[in-house]
């Protein structure tokens, strides 16, 4: 198993799981300081949502086929939202718009996989985005695949766009944990020097990079990141889970607070699907 793949999808899923209960909640009006329950989803501590649910579903793909087959991938959704596979307890209970659309257009037989992403520019939601990071982990891959691997759900420019940022910066850590962005790209800097009343934390796959981006590059520690992207509100998971993967290879998975880890759900399933 890549271990850092590992603190990568860890640190995701775990930032998932601490974002749910808080899902939709608005910033200032919570103090989210750990794992817990209840909330938005009314789900137990350590339940993690669709985001974590995707990339173990593409993390098995890769697994089982030994590199990115992507109408495996969307086959891996489709068993994931009608068949509740790849969850943490046996059910989807979350799932976006244009993902949702996409899955069911691919069912129905009405388009070829690779086009049933959302292409209005209504469909840039952060669905894409938050499931990209398997593909940063293949030691051979193209920028077009990274747009491929979006436009099974989210097919607009914009997604596509943000999806292979996001995928740079992962492979910038996991080539150096210790890179500095700010001295080599000054989209970053832009993104960091903000104010938090600056940084927009909504379901919008430019809000939810750029959120994400101004998390990690503001913190200190894993800890620090996450709960920072948590407590700015609107898509919590999402944003703590995009904030967490890049946390994740930057300070390692013993930097991810064993409580946490321990109450994580389904930790067996996890483990199977990574590559």
């Amino acid at each position: 198993m890549n271990e850092k793949l590992k603190a990568a999808v860890y640190g995701f899923a775990v930032g998932d799981a601490l974002g749910v209960p808080f899902e939709f909640k608005e910033r200032g009006s919570f103090d989210c300081l750990g794992m817990v329950g209840g909330g938005t989803w009314k789900q137990p501590a350590g339940t993690w949502s669709d985001d974590t649910s995707m990339i173990l579903a593409t993390c098995e793909s890769i697994k089982h086929k030994g590199k990115l087959d992507l109408e495996d991938v969307m086959l891996n959704f489709a068993k994931w939202y009608y068949m509740g596979e790849f969850t943490p307890h046996g059910e989807c209970f979350d799932i976006g718009r244009t993902t949702r659309n996409a899955i069911e257009k691919y069912m129905d037989c009405e388009q070829k996989y690779i086009f049933c992403g959302g292409t209005d520019e209504r469909s840039n939601g952060n669905g894409s985005l938050m499931r990209i990071l398997p593909i940063a982990f293949l030691p051979e891959f193209k920028v077009n695949d990274v747009r491929n691997l979006s436009r099974l759900t989210h097919g607009h420019e914009i997604s596509q766009n943000c999806c292979v940022h996001y995928v740079w910066f992962m492979r910038k850590l996991i080539d150096d944990p210790d890179c500095n962005f700010r001295y080599n790209d000054l989209y970053f800097v832009d993104i960091v020097n903000r104010t938090m009343d600056e940084v927009k934390s909504t379901g919008y796959v430019v809000d939810s990079l750029e959120a994400a981006l101004w998390c990690f590059g503001t913190s200190k520690s894993y800890v620090e990141a996450v709960l920072k992207a948590v407590n700015l509100g609107g898509d919590t998971d999402t944003i703590a889970a995009l904030t967490g993967a890049l946390a994740g290879l930057k300070w390692g998975l013993e930097a991810i607070p064993e409580k946490w880890i321990k109450q994580l759900a389904n930790k067996e399933l996890i483990d199977s699907c990574l590559f």
